[in-house]
């Protein structure tokens, strides 16, 4: 169970199979293709001007459509442009608002499906679901950074030997992203309330170099950074999608 810091540390192995199937869809070697490096850190250089707003009321590049569906009562928004509905590069962005205003803090460049993105997202369909989701939960194979958010720390978050070495610490930190999977419940829980098809085990994790399978990966500093800032008195979430879906 969580202890009263909101850690639930569980150093057994999970069961080989379910790890396996959360695993893969999460971070798995996705082969046919990749993209180039995005190793900036954490930054928090202004972004104002990103996507050509200078309206300090509204986030950036993030249209009606998708606007509407971001709770009243989030006061953080992971912001995670997509460069193309078929490319894996991606820039990430955290907004917090402060009064009626969005303060912003650039987290540096990311990865999101090796196929780029899919407003219908299935199993293994190597594209990052575009939408509006909660972040609820976050855990990992290191120890806790000094997150706000319940942290699961377990050894079974650690990535098969058996993926190319780069891959090996995706998994140290990841804020699961609250796609058909159950809120509350630790990033690896299998559960999968729309059905296995719809696809999930969806994250945000460390950064390889390259396009996952359907998660969004960045630099770990900027981990570390989110780990500390989101907080669910905030209730953050995360808005995400190639950028002409995300100014829809």
């Amino acid at each position: 169970m969580r202890n009263e810091g909101g850690m639930r540390t569980r150093l057994g192995a999970a069961v080989c199979g379910v790890l396996a199937m959360i695993l893969s869809a999460c971070g798995a070697p996705a082969g046919g293709g990749s993209a180039a490096k995005g190793q900036g850190g954490a930054g928090g250089r202004s972004e104002r001007a990103l996507a050509g707003s200078v309206d300090g009321t509204r986030i950036p590049g993030v249209g009606d459509r998708l606007r509407a569906r971001i709770p009243s009562d989030a006061r953080q928004v992971v912001a995670v442009y997509g460069a193309g509905r078929d490319s894996a590069d991606a820039t990430v962005v955290l907004y917090t608002k402060s009064g009626s205003t969005w303060d912003t803090q650039r987290m540096g460049k990311a990865h999101n499906g090796v196929k780029g993105w899919t407003t219908d997202h299935h199993e293994d369909d190597k594209r990052s679901p575009v939408g509006v989701f909660t972040l609820t939960d976050a855990g990992g194979v290191l120890h806790d950074p000094g997150a706000h958010l319940p942290y699961d720390r377990s050894s079974s978050y650690q990535a098969p030997r058996g993926w190319p070495k780069s891959y090996w610490h995706d998994f140290d930190y990841v804020i699961a992203i609250d796609y058909n999977r159950r809120p509350g419940t630790p990033p690896d829980d299998p559960s999968r309330p729309q059905g296995q098809s719809k696809g999930g085990g969806i994250w945000l994790h460390l950064d390889h170099g390259s396009g996952t399978s359907a998660c969004v990966s960045l630099p770990k500093p900027a981990m570390e950074r989110l780990l500390r800032t989101l907080d669910p008195r905030q209730h953050p979430v995360v808005v995400m999608g190639d950028r002409a879906d995300l100014a829809a």
